[in-house]
């Protein structure tokens, strides 16, 4: 989920989510609706993003609702990792139980570095569009990033090629992984 995180912009409930049948693991692509406002995305994966991909699919528990079969992620429970539900102390009342925020705030505090805030899971959201950035393409970042455009431009726009997609999360990738930036020192 945090590869996929921070190579696709998607958020917790995005991930939570995520059917199998949005995967082309085969292609290296996710086609995925953003679950916010509907707009469509298509976003090239890292090759680690599908390997980590094969390995949670196969590794996942069967779900406790067969309505969540086609799901990518599930909790070791089988049950999706955003969800609402009703609440125990309050009649009539429902709570959202987000287990990827729970575990991933987990992973912050072995690391040390929990306490602070605007740090999360979708802190990921924030390192695409900063990052993403850099590759000095908003159309494509937009649209990886599942942004409405509004504009007359974006009415008249059919499609974005995959080439300009792919040069942002490989922007994105050489950030992570420590390689110069469009000619300048390490990040």
């Amino acid at each position: 989920a945090l590869l996929v995180g921070v190579n696709t912009g998607c958020g917790n409930t995005d991930i939570a989510n995520m059917p199998r049948s949005a995967l082309d693991l085969e292609g290296g692509w996710l086609r995925y609706e953003r679950q916010k406002n509907g707009v469509m995305r298509r976003i090239p994966l890292w090759p680690e993003t599908v390997d980590a991909l094969r390995r949670a699919i196969a590794q996942r528990p069967d779900p406790a609702d067969p309505a969540d079969d086609d799901l990518v992620f599930l909790t070791a429970r089988g049950t999706r990792y955003v969800r609402v539900q009703a609440s125990k102390k309050t009649a009539d009342r429902f709570v959202t139980i987000n287990a990827l925020a729970r575990r991933f705030d987990l992973i912050l505090a072995a690391l040390n570095l929990d306490g602070k805030k605007g740090r999360g899971f979708y802190t990921l959201r924030h390192v695409v569009e900063t990052i993403g950035g850099d590759a000095r393409d908003q159309v494509a970042l937009n649209s990886i990033m599942g942004h409405s455009d509004g504009t007359q431009a974006g009415a008249y726009r059919e499609r974005i090629a995959d080439e300009r997609l792919q040069n942002v999360v490989n922007t994105i990738r050489a950030w992570l992984s420590g390689a110069p930036q469009n000619g300048g020192p390490k990040s």
